[in-house]
């Protein structure tokens, strides 16, 4: 081979590599835009669980190539450690998990979304032939809640509002299915509850309800995720949350027949659900300064009585997507 043609050879080489390259690059740049797969967390009981069943979240993501892992948690907390730890990409909960979650070194969770407010959902409650008529008369007994979920805050205002503290009851911190054992145990004089598992209560176990939620917690759902995730992903949580919406309109418009779905995943009486569904409200909205303002209450009050570790500011979480 003479140096001439030597010499078109390495340029046809050099040109081919390049080439290579540019569309190796383009391909990794394209599929940054959609992972392989997207973890989401739920619990025995909303909308996504309904998704879940559906498969339509699968559908829409199918032709993206991103397949879809479900993880099943009983409540909040364990959901966003998991979150944390970056063994979940989405997850939803009450309002008060993300305070928590937030206060953890180097957290990367970011909120994306709410459902609105639905203080009706939880409920202090005590069995029917209970001698307890008030709050203010749960003084020095014992209550059963979950540790760090939404009826933690939920009881520390009831508590409040009675003018009582967590100093003055004695905190029984029980998972859901570990509480009610104990209420019907008696081992507990009231329990600290939010839906199904508090309607429920109130049909099989007829319990009496001391007051909900009503006009002492908002009791939002958000919609959560990691930073890194969010940033990388933007496209992908519009598309998970898009599902949600949808989700979210046919419940709110077939509360019977949501039930009847849900009771196939849960297990539960259809009738225990539609309870629970028909005083819950729906549709994700952007997070907002009002609801901003309302968890960093939860924050700040949780630092007040040092149940949280440090200081947080909300704000600082929240997910604001670039505009394009």
């Amino acid at each position: 081979m003479n140096n001439k043609s030597f010499s078109l050879w390495g340029r046809l080489l050099t040109s081919t590599v390049i080439l290579a390259a540019i569309i190796g690059n383009t391909a990794v740049a394209d599929g940054a835009a959609w992972p392989k797969e997207i973890s989401l967390g739920y619990q025995k009981y909303g909308p996504l669980i309904i998704l879940k069943s559906t498969g339509e979240l699968e559908k829409r993501l199918q032709e993206k190539g991103v397949t879809v892992k479900w993880a099943e948690f009983q409540f909040g907390p364990p959901m966003l450690e998991a979150l944390n730890t970056n063994n979940l990409d989405f997850a939803v909960t009450g309002e008060t998990p993300p305070v928590f979650a937030q206060a953890a070194k180097g957290s990367p969770l970011v909120y994306l979304a709410n459902e609105p407010a639905s203080p009706q959902g939880e409920g202090l409650v005590v069995k029917a032939e209970s001698d307890v008529k008030t709050v203010a008369d749960l003084k020095s007994k014992k209550i059963a809640v979950a540790k760090g979920a939404n009826a933690h805050y939920f009881l520390i205002q009831t508590l409040t509002k009675a003018g009582l503290t967590l100093n003055d009851v004695e905190v029984a911190y029980l998972a859901p299915a570990d509480a009610r054992a104990a209420l019907e145990r008696g081992d507990v004089a009231a329990w600290a509850i939010w839906d199904y598992f508090y309607a429920a209560a109130e049909v099989q176990l007829g319990v009496r309800t001391l007051t909900n939620g009503e006009g002492i917690v908002n009791n939002y759902a958000f919609y959560t995720s990691r930073r890194d995730f969010a940033e990388k992903y933007p496209e992908l949580l519009e598309i998970v949350l898009d599902e949600v919406r949808k989700t979210d309109a046919w419940v709110k418009n077939n509360p019977a027949a949501a039930a009847e779905n849900l009771a196939v995943s849960v297990g539960v009486d259809a009738k225990i659900l539609e309870k629970a569904l028909r005083r819950s409200n729906y549709g994700p909205e952007h997070i907002t300064a009002d609801v901003i303002a309302a968890q960093q209450k939860i924050a700040d009050t949780l630092l007040d009585i040092k149940l949280l570790p440090k200081a947080i500011k909300v704000e600082d979480a929240v997910w604001q997507p670039k505009v394009k």
